[in-house]
């Protein structure tokens, strides 16, 4: 029995025990009915990873195995992170009781505790659980400062609270709480509104940017920003509006690369480009993170959305990433393999893939990239397959 009939075989068996016809199982993974008799016949070869994935989703199948009969891959481990460190979390965001704070409502020490929990998540190892042991009090607190201060300091309040959402979407991104993701980019998005800050709503834009660009909806990605940074002046003289603002461009960048919009891609890099220069020397806002050395590992990203890798690889070999966090440093070094995995580098693949991974485990082993181009080079890595397989153990995608 050849090895696409034999995935036939399991794969029909599967639909058959789920209660699906091939029209539906079809209509589910985007394909046809006829598309599916014939892997069930083993006239099409078995799926690559991504329909592989898809298929086991619709079918109710935890492991790649039970279709593949190949390793043991849970698939959650490829499609989410195994785990977060968020149930204190979820329990205070989805709580609808008036908060009730335990101390006087002090505003300035709530935005200092903000400001500490923001630091905890650039400088800790292991950021998602740092974060996590503090958000919950920082989310109580700050509920109830807005709840019992009135005037401009419970606005500058609400600015911080959605400063403390901004952080549990990162906590819960890439995680198996997508609906997390979104409750928390929509609270700090109201909690910038209700501040009435430019500024913190400009914030809020970036941050929901991330998450309309991850669900293929680039119009909105890109009209979320648009919007914000109309608001914005960058010629005001005031160093904050314009790193928001440039912090915008790059979000508008990223969403046209992503689009293969070429040419308005690099408009809106460069302006973001113009707007890192404007800025004092060696400039890198404290939590946002923008500035020169942000627009330049921005670029290597935006080059391999758009399918030039050796121009990524090219300016990778130019930059000095020690400016940024461990986990920026994180992404661009999973940027950077991405450019060598269209190059057909296997190698670059994996050694990119290990630096990031020393840089930030979170990032690492949470990025769908990274969990995709492991498993696919522990089958089809030749000469780096020991290595891939390595990774996959310690990444948590091979038991």
């Amino acid at each position: 029995m050849n090895s696409s009939n034999s995935f036939g075989i399991r794969l029909r068996s599967h639909r058959e025990r789920a209660g699906k016809t091939r029209a539906v199982l079809g209509g589910l993974v985007g394909r046809s009915e006829e598309w599916v008799k014939a892997v069930e016949n083993g006239r099409i070869l078995q799926p690559r990873l991504p329909m592989l994935l898809r298929l086991a989703e619709v079918l109710g199948i935890t492991d790649l195995a039970d279709l593949t009969g190949n390793h043991s891959v849970p698939v959650a481990a490829v499609t989410k992170a195994a785990s977060t460190p968020g149930d204190a979390v979820i329990a205070v965001m989805t709580s609808h009781a008036r908060p009730t704070p335990t101390a006087e409502p002090n505003a300035e020490r709530f935005l200092g505790r903000v400001d500490h929990a923001w630091q905890l998540w650039h400088s800790a190892p292991a950021g998602k659980a740092a974060i996590a042991s503090v958000l919950p009090d920082l989310l109580i607190e700050g509920r109830g400062a807005v709840a019992h201060l009135d005037g401009q300091t419970r606005r500058r309040a609400s600015a911080g609270v959605a400063r403390a959402y901004h952080l549990a979407q990162q906590l819960f991104a890439f995680s198996p709480y997508t609906e997390m993701v979104w409750l928390s980019a929509d609270r700090a998005m109201s909690a910038a509104q209700d501040a009435d800050d430019p500024s913190a709503i400009a914030a809020a834009a970036w941050y929901y940017s991330h998450l309309y660009r991850a669900s293929g909806q680039l119009t909105k990605a890109y009209e979320v920003v648009e919007q914000a940074a109309a608001d914005l002046d960058p010629h005001s003289g005031q160093t904050e509006q314009l790193a928001r603002w440039g912090k915008l461009q790059l979000a508008a960048a990223r969403t046209h690369s992503k689009a293969g919009n070429e040419g308005l891609a690099w408009r809106c890099w460069d302006k973001a480009e113009q707007a890192a220069n404007a800025l004092p020397t060696g400039y890198l806002h404290p939590w946002l993170m923008f500035g020169a050395a942000e627009v330049a590992v921005t670029a290597i990203g935006m080059e391999a959305d758009l399918f030039h890798p050796g121009r990524a690889i090219r300016r990778a070999a130019r930059l000095e990433l020690g400016a940024l966090p461990a986990h920026r440093r994180a992404a661009t070094y999973i940027d950077i393999a991405r450019a060598y995995h269209l190059t057909g580098d296997p190698v670059g693949v994996v050694h990119m893939i290990s630096k990031a991974l020393r840089e930030n485990v979170d990032v690492t082993e949470r990025d769908l990239f990274v969990r995709q181009a492991v498993l696919d080079l522990v089958d089809n890595g030749g000469p780096v397959r020991d290595d891939a397989r390595e990774l996959a153990l310690v990444i948590g995608l091979l038991r």
